[in-house]
């Protein structure tokens, strides 16, 4: 199947992102980098800010894609905790350049962090209903803390781990929430 323009576009604003930053992110290198013309940009993304807000909309969709790959069964039919597992899983790879750049960018704007949002409230619990009492839902936190902590180590950590260390802490990160 041929890749869509507009997905082609995406993929090229990832590129310049990972090679030369978000600050490098213009119509122009984009076109550049996707073999495109300005005006085919235009076309598809009629300013930059639709650009940029796709391209985190591509860049969270790509990591529900993995979540979803990660979680072993039909999303409808996954409980809280099976999901929440998957998203340990997945915590192991770390964020690619381009995520964590971008991701650092949506802080500041919530229109851009509405995209990784929404990708994280189908995941993890929701904090604002957790009652301190109940340990369970007190656990489910600390599991979700845990797989960002892992995640962001490998993105940004100094001290490298294993490979097999990340696959246990993931499977441990997982057991917190029982069977």
């Amino acid at each position: 199947m041929r890749t869509s323009k507009r997905l082609q576009i995406l993929d090229a604003a990832v590129t310049v992102v990972e090679r030369d930053g978000v600050t490098a992110l213009t119509f122009e290198s984009v076109a550049t980098a996707s073999g495109l013309t300005k005006g085919g940009l235009l076309y598809h993304f009629a300013s930059k800010d639709e650009l940029v807000l796709a391209l985190h909309q591509h860049l969270a969709g790509m990591w529900e894609s993995d979540l979803v790959a990660a979680l072993g069964v039909p999303v409808e039919e996954a409980t809280a905790d099976q999901r929440l597992a998957a998203y340990a899983k997945v915590s192991i790879r770390g964020a690619t350049g381009p995520e964590l750049l971008m991701m650092l960018e949506a802080s500041t704007n919530p229109v851009l962090l509405q995209p990784w949002r929404e990708v994280i409230a189908r995941w993890v619990p929701d904090p604002s209903t957790i009652d301190v009492d109940d340990v369970d839902a007190v656990t489910r936190i600390l599991a979700w803390l845990a797989a960002d902590g892992l995640w962001l180590s490998e993105s940004v950590g100094g001290r490298h781990l294993t490979p097999e260390l990340r696959i246990v802490l993931a499977e441990r990160i997982g057991d917190m929430l029982g069977p």
